[in-house]
């Protein structure tokens, strides 16, 4: 066997001076190759401990140099060879066994906390311990022709368990929510019940840091993808009616579909048409009980399931019969309702709350009491706004709810502030208003209730601000003398802007309408900004709303758009 090895060898080099000699400008000259170089390699961590709440944060970058080089000794002559760079990540410090190796020729890479995790799970490291694990750079010349290996460098990882039984649902920064989805049988198929708003999006996270959001590339409603490229996937969207959705997430499919509770009916011993409390995701019906007494109740409706055969058409979605049984302590599916049984101690006001936030362990129960859900404020006041314009402090200016569930609000203001601002939660109530918190500025912040300084007044001028009463922030952004139609006829790009008036907030352009969009248009408050954009319908304006579809009954031809971003309006006129 050796003297095997010795003749490929020694057949190997022959090969390789044979197509030297072959590139020759004349017979009998020698061209000879350089080597290339060790690369110069930086690391930013050299412990890093993993969590679920770090999964989708950058926790390790690497860097490194394009020291190595080609040449031929003939400068007349000249190479395609080429280096290429791998990552080499190991256990061993001699790297002698246990690798995990990637080509990566950008001379960087930064990893999030779920794509470290997983390659500690290849690595077959135990949780919770910390483990050095060793990093460096291979370069490789040509094809099959190993270079040099940069120096390595150490890093102690302290990995999680990685559960695959259970799937976070992230909003559109790919931030975790606090929602979930269940797999009990851990075979990729997640489930749950959401409380939506109308075409609100959302990605899924496993445990092993995979990302689902729906097919870009088909742009098919229900359809996934886990590509990390916003080119191939964007996020999952809803169809256009908030409510209740039992929404299942299949990634062996690579499909997803939403089931909607349009109503829930309690029927026995409690007769009621029962009200969604979409935030905390469980409906509710208040009764006055006479006795004490343990009593049977039944629960049931009609349901509209959406999925990839249906889109987001409400006239195609299926009909669909929903109905509960008990089960132990909770409550589950069943062909057709059962009697689900719940006690009352004496008489009484009792509220019947049917809770279904926890994937798995849904329940029907009484508590005493009246416990309908407080309303959502659907607007937000801004005494002070404008007082360098009307001169004196009104609540004529206000940002609406666009976004329930984390409670966003927004709106397009002409601003010219003396003395900066309040964020008022009702009309004439100057007591009830949120505020600055020390350190913020003009243009963003954290804001705190009935607190003592004024969100600070920004250079006078048109801006949109938003403001959210989840993680109690607000933004300013400024706009423009232009905005952009993105979208007619399926072009999606920041090429058809519309020109600012002589009034504050009204943009007006003749564009060309050739055909009808797959997806409608919307209208962006800056250039090559995704996020800032109203959708909108009959002549209506709604930020981050549906995209505006009247091209779709419009004939070809030349058109004058003009949008009020102050009022909410726009209009298309041949």
């Amino acid at each position: 066997m050796k003297t095997i090895n010795n003749i490929y060898k020694t057949f190997s080099w022959l090969l390789v001076m044979l197509i030297l000699m072959t590139a020759c400008k004349n017979d009998g000259d020698t061209i000879y190759l350089s080597s290339t170089e060790s690369s110069d390699f930086v690391i930013t961590e050299s412990n890093v401990r993993l969590s679920k709440e770090n999964s989708t944060a950058i926790v390790l970058s690497l860097a490194w140099t394009k020291n190595s080089f080609l040449a031929v000794s003939d400068p007349s002559m000249s190479t395609t060879a080429t280096v290429s760079y791998y990552i080499q990540i190991s256990t061993t410090s001699d790297f002698s066994s246990n690798i995990i190796e990637t080509l990566d020729n950008n001379f960087s890479k930064a990893y999030t906390g779920a794509e470290l995790n997983t390659i500690a799970k290849n690595l077959g490291i135990e949780p919770d311990n910390e483990t050095p694990v060793y990093f460096r750079i291979k370069s490789v010349t040509g094809v099959n022709m190993d270079g040099p290996y940069s120096d390595v460098e150490t890093v102690n990882i302290t990995s999680y368990l990685i559960d695959m039984s259970v799937g976070y649902v992230l909003d559109t920064d790919k931030v975790e929510t606090g929602t979930t989805l269940h797999s009990p049988s851990i075979d990729g198929i997640y489930t749950g019940f959401m409380g939506a708003s109308g075409w609100s999006n959302f990605y899924l996270l496993e445990g092993d840091g995979t990302i689902w959001g729906n097919d870009a590339v088909s742009g098919t409603p229900f359809i996934m993808s886990s590509e990390n490229d916003n080119n191939k996937r964007w996020n999952f969207w809803f169809p256009g009616v908030t409510g209740c959705y039992y929404t299942e997430v299949n990634t062996n499919m690579k499909q997803w579909s939403a089931l909607l509770l349009p109503s829930l009916t309690a029927s026995g011993d409690i007769n009621a048409e029962m009200t969604f409390d979409r935030p905390n995701v469980r409906w509710t019906t208040t009764f006055n009980a006479t006795v004490a007494a343990t009593l049977n109740v039944k629960l049931n409706t009609v349901g509209k399931q959406y999925d990839y055969s249906t889109g987001t058409d409400d006239n195609a979605a299926k009909i669909t019969p929903v109905a509960f049984a008990q089960e132990g302590q909770n409550i589950v599916f069943a062909p057709q309702a059962g009697d689900i049984t719940v006690t009352v101690p004496e008489a009484g006001t009792y509220t019947l709350v049917v809770d279904l936030k926890q994937p798995g362990a849904w329940t029907c129960t009484v508590v005493s009491g009246s416990e309908e859900p407080d309303p959502v404020i659907q607007n937000l006041y801004l005494p002070g706004i404008d007082d360098g314009i009307s001169g004196s402090w009104t609540f004529d200016n206000y940002m609406k709810l666009y976004d329930e569930d984390e409670l966003n609000y927004a709106g397009v203001f002409n601003v010219n502030s003396l003395w900066g601002y309040s964020i008022n939660i009702e009309e004439d109530n100057w007591d009830d208003k949120y505020t600055m918190v020390e350190g913020g500025t003009a243009y963003a912040g954290s804001l705190e209730f009935k607190g003592q300084n004024n969100v600070a007044a920004p250079t006078a001028g048109l801006y949109l601000i938003e403001a959210s009463l989840i993680q109690f922030t607000y933004n300013l952004t400024a706009v423009g003398n232009q905005v952009y139609v993105v979208g007619l006829h399926d072009v999606w790009d920041f090429n058809t802007p519309l020109a600012a008036t002589s009034t504050p907030g009204v943009y007006e352009g003749q564009v060309a309408i050739n055909s009808a969009s797959s997806w409608g248009f919307a209208i962006h408050l800056v250039n090559g900004d995704w996020d800032r954009k109203f959708g909108g319908s009959e002549g209506k304006l709604y930020y981050r709303g549906d995209n505006i579809k009247d091209d779709a009954s419009l004939s070809a031809g030349t058109y004058l758009v003009k949008v009020d971003l102050i009022n909410e309006t726009y209009s298309i006129t041949q």
